[in-house]
């Protein structure tokens, strides 16, 4: 009976054990996988302002291919741009932006018989839409729109200043054009660009010593390198799930 009585008391006592030991060893650890990387995508929405430095030619080929002084020499510009770009679905961007470049030196014409043509053109204008596509920091983009020439426009025979009279506008035209922009630090992005501005043709009404010449295009091929500083723009943008 003693035995008996000693085994039941050594059961329970077990049993009120194996609980605290089982509690001692805690639960069992539970891991989360980590997270997939998720590339940052940058985001080309908001406002800028910026200044351009470069180049401008202008054609050669006027008046019938009568050599037009120094049109085809390269003439310094320099600038400043301000805009604003909206990105979407997502790689794409769509932008509107207005720049005005100061140019340096004239263009012009010296005809047989003494006359002269001087275009002392002092800047070019531009109001643009621009569509581009994105990948990352990239942008690569085409322009188009209005485009208006500052011009101071002369004739004279033998240097003294003659009335003229032409029969076309040579302020008013468009311009069409390529780059591409990257973003290399927060807020700033510097670009690369090709752009045509193209004021039309006109022809000498008056004098008449110089309608039988033909007709001339006041137009700009020009290159341009520039820097933009960015609102809106606080860095990438992470997708989220």
């Amino acid at each position: 009976m003693k035995k008996l009585l000693l085994g039941t008391v050594a059961l329970v006592a077990l049993g009120a054990t194996v609980p605290a030991l089982a509690a001692d060893l805690g639960a069992r650890p539970y891991y989360n996988k980590a997270p997939a990387y998720v590339a940052p995508i940058y985001n080309w929405t908001g406002f800028y302002i910026g200044g351009h430095v470069g180049g401008a030619f202008s054609s050669d080929n006027n008046f019938n291919g009568l050599a037009t002084g120094n049109n085809s020499n390269g003439r310094f510009l320099g600038g400043l741009q301000i805009g604003a770009d909206y990105q979407f679905a997502p790689n794409w961007v769509l932008g509107v932006e207005g720049q005005y470049s100061w140019l340096s030196g004239n263009v012009g014409a010296v005809f047989p018989g003494g006359f002269a043509y001087n275009n002392n053109q002092r800047g070019l204008g531009s109001v643009t839409g621009r569509v581009g596509y994105t990948w990352g920091p990239g942008l690569l983009y085409v322009k188009g729109g209005y485009a208006y020439s500052d011009n101071n426009e002369s004739v004279t025979f033998g240097g003294v200043p003659v009335a003229f009279a032409i029969n076309g506008d040579h302020r008013n035209g468009y311009t069409v054009g390529a780059g591409l922009e990257y973003m290399f630090a927060p807020s700033w992005s510097a670009k690369i660009e090709y752009q045509y501005y193209n004021f039309g043709n006109a022809n000498f009404t008056t004098p008449v010593g110089l309608v039988p010449f033909g007709s001339f295009t006041t137009d700009d091929h020009t290159v341009k390198a520039g820097l933009n500083y960015r609102f809106n723009w606080g860095g990438p943008v992470v997708a989220k799930y």
